[in-house]
């Protein structure tokens, strides 16, 4: 009896595991990236603007991925240090059939610039310094998997 309880208990463990390893670096491209600086408006006196991306997540593996989850991580141009993230939930478990594309996800940095300058002034200014975003993604308990690292592009974005 207790051999049989020990072997039932591996089997639901086995069975728990999931389905077959999807490779995200080959399995998942992002789409319809559009990038820019963000106008938060005033703060404290100050015009302020954040860098922003907006994306697509597309299947374009055999599988179904499901529990897809978004991380985004903001950098200026040669600096390590972050600039600003984001995380988005893209599915629940229904997940992100074969062939399919979510819809547009998009992340802003809680970080950015600030200046007396008009928005424009501020992209315009000598001291400015350009950045780019890297969109992460990740599905059940895997580790995060770099997808791409764009441009931001030197343009004002409006809400």
């Amino acid at each position: 009896m207790r051999a049989c309880l020990l072997t039932c208990l591996l089997a639901l463990t086995l069975a728990g595991c999931g389905g077959p390893t999807i490779d995200l670096k080959t399995a998942l491209q992002t789409a319809d990236i559009s990038t820019g600086w963000l106008d938060q408006g005033v703060v404290d006196g100050k015009n302020k603007i954040v860098p922003s991306v907006t994306f697509k997540f597309k299947n374009v593996s055999n599988q179904n991925i499901s529990t897809l989850q978004g991380n985004v991580i903001f950098r200026r141009n040669g600096e390590n240090d972050e600039l600003g993230n984001g995380f988005v939930r893209v599915t629940g478990t229904e997940g992100l059939a074969a062939g399919a594309t979510s819809q547009n996800l998009t992340v802003s940095s809680q970080h950015g610039y600030t200046s007396t300058e008009t928005r424009q002034q501020m992209l315009q200014n000598q001291l400015f310094v350009d950045g780019h975003v890297q969109i992460f993604a990740k599905y059940a308990s895997t580790q995060w998997t770099l997808i791409g690292d764009y441009p931001i592009e030197r343009r004002i974005i409006t809400q």
